[in-house]
Parts: C-alpha cells; structure tokens; sequence
C-alpha cells in the first residue's frame, strides 16, 4: 500500500513535469508581456511623460544661449532646402529618422540640445522619443522655427481659427473601462532592449503616421478616442463632443488611467498647440497604442475660446538666422 501511494504522488508531477517541457526537452519559455515591461520600465526611470514633459524650450532662451556661449548644440529638421534658406547659426540638418544615431554619435556632452522644426510639433515628437531614451538635455524649440523668424518658417498664423467654435461641448464624458495594454513583439525582454527597439521603429515610422488634423477627426468623431489633455477646469470650459479629459502628469500612469485607453481604436489626444499631444502620442506609440496628436490643438478649432497657449504674432522674435 505504501508503494502504491508513493506511485500515485509521483505520477501527477511527472504528467506536469512532461506538459511543461518543450518537445526538445527544455522548459516551456516564459510569455513576456512587453508593454507592461516597458510601462513599468518607463515609469521606474524618470516617468518623462508625467513628470518633465513637455521638454520645450523657447526662442528667447536659445538666442541668450547663443549670446552667452552656452553649452548648445541646436538640430534642425526640417527639410534641406527650408534649411539652406534660413536657419540658426550653428544649427545643423539632420532627418527626423536619424537623429537617435545622429545624437548618440555625438563626442561632446553639450548642457542642451535643441530639436527645431516648423511649429515645434515634429520636434516635439522626436524630442520625446529621444527623452524616454535617457538624453535629459534634449528640448524641442516652442513654437519651432515659426517663433525664430518668420522669413525661415511661418506655420503658425495661417493655422489658428475658430472653425468648430460652435461645435465644442461642455458636456462630460467618462473615460472608457480598465482594460489590457497593449501587445508588443519586439522580441526583447528586459525593459530598455525594448525600448530601444520601440524607439527606432516609431522614429521611423515618422511623425506624419502619428498626427491628424481637426477635419478628419470631426470627419467621422466616433471613429476615435478622444483625449483631452488638459485640466478639468479647462475641460470644463469647451471640449471636442465625446473628449475624455486626462490631466496631464497623473493620468497616464499604470496605476491611474493609463489602461484606460482602447488597444482596438485610433487614441487622438489634443492639447492646446499640438506641441505636448504630440509628446504624449510619442510616449503611446512608444507602448503599442495607435495613438495619434491632433495639429495646431485647439488653436486651429477654437481659437477665441482658449484659456492659455494662444499664439500671437508677438512670438516670432525676427531673430537672426544664416543661409
């Protein structure tokens, strides 16, 4: 009987033995949920997107920069012939896909370098690629090369209007149920083999695949998911009908509202320039979500209703640029 009994314990923990075993005979390798690692990664080193972000940098500052001799290093991306027209003196053309190589080549520790395009959205895009990566000293020109002289790039006063005045709400949408992140297949484990892939496969895929204007969002609102990224009292002034408002530096986090977001819908999320959506957008995309930043925010919808960050003309400093 006691040899029968030890028979019948052994038997069930070799039958588990065998299923968990591969056919080669080794273990059954472990399933890494990716997006997890890397949110939870992201979050243990800085939590750049609810802590620093947006990391912008305005016209004023990077000229006395200029002035004083200051450790700067200034990259401007806009395309080669908008740079050979006019650009900052010292500043040097890079494409918007290469500029993890380009900076990680670099063999001076400069104190800040300066991402520059048209409005300060792409920058703004790449700028948070670049910060998630670990570079703490990049920032994104305010406003771009439209704040710096209007003769190198003016994309700012044609773009701002009230065109969906009428059509903001103040009507209160709840943000959607707790679901999964997610799934991402870089084939990494660890937290920054992840992202390092991620960030070369967003940086690539380009800014354009990640941003959408207000007439294709209001073509058709409830194909999206609609982020608001601003405070409640601001939300409560005027939103896009059906926005969900996410407050900036809590709300994205795992132990917030971040699994709040669809993995089976386009996220659109607007600010009031498009400047730090699009530094959200990065931080999604970087995570698996399709996430798109709405252009120009609500300058470009609402323009009159704004309760901060109008763009004025004020803010091209007609600073002086070289060819």
């Amino acid at each position: 009987m006691k040899n029968l009994f030890t028979y019948l314990l052994i038997v069930p923990i070799m039958f588990l033995a065998i299923n968990c075993s591969s056919d080669d005979g080794g273990t059954t390798p472990v399933v890494v949920n990716e997006a997890q690692v890397l949110a939870e990664y992201l979050e243990a080193n800085g939590d750049f997107i609810n802590t620093s972000a947006p990391a912008l940098i305005s016209a004023d500052d990077v000229y006395q920069n200029m002035l004083t001799g200051a450790s700067q290093y200034v990259i401007d991306i806009r395309a080669e012939a908008d740079f050979a027209n006019g650009h900052i003196q010292g500043a040097v053309n890079v494409s918007a896909g290469n500029l993890i190589t380009h900076i990680e080549g670099l063999t001076t520790n400069y104190t800040t370098i300066v991402i520059a395009c048209y409005s300060g959205q792409t920058a703004s895009f790449g700028t948070s690629i670049l910060r998630l990566l670990g570079h703490d000293n990049v920032k994104s020109l305010k406003f771009g090369m439209s704040s710096w002289n209007s003769s190198c790039a003016n994309s700012w006063s044609p773009s701002i209007g009230n065109p969906r005045l009428a059509q903001f709400v103040t009507t209160s949408t709840p943000k959607g149920p707790v679901g999964e992140l997610p799934t991402l297949a870089t084939g990494e484990e660890t937290g920054d083999a992840i992202l390092a892939s991620r960030a070369a496969a967003v940086l690539a895929e380009g800014f354009g695949a990640s941003a959408v204007d207000h007439n294709t969002v209001y073509g058709n609102l409830s194909n999206y998911y609609i982020v608001n990224y601003w405070s409640a009292d601001h939300y409560n002034l005027g939103h896009i009908d059906g926005a969900m408002q996410y407050t900036p530096g809590s709300d994205l986090k795992l132990a917030t509202a971040l699994k709040t977001l669809p993995t089976d819908k386009t996220i659109v999320v607007y600010c009031y320039t498009g400047q730090t959506s699009a530094h959200v957008a990065a931080y999604l995309k970087m995570l698996g979500y399709d996430a798109k930043t709405l252009k120009f925010g609500v300058n470009a919808m609402a323009y009159d209703m704004m309760p901060s960050s109008k763009w004025v003309d004020t803010f091209c400093k007609q600073y002086p640029f070289v060819q």
